[in-house]
């Protein structure tokens, strides 16, 4: 199951930056993530300061 950013996303784009498939993307006020690429890795969930990520 893909992961999901949350409204408590602070924008920081470090789960960006850790993606290893490109699956996140910036939006008008937070990130989010494309389910079709998401490959449930968990490292976004991890490198998230804001606690903002989890699996949906």
């Amino acid at each position: 199951m893909a992961y999901v950013i949350s409204d408590a996303c602070v924008a920081c784009g470090t789960c960006m930056d850790g993606c290893p498939v490109n699956a996140i993307s910036q939006g008008d006020t937070k990130y989010s993530i494309d389910p079709e690429v998401c490959l449930s890795c968990g490292s976004c969930e991890a490198s998230c300061p804001a606690g903002a990520i989890s699996e949906g």
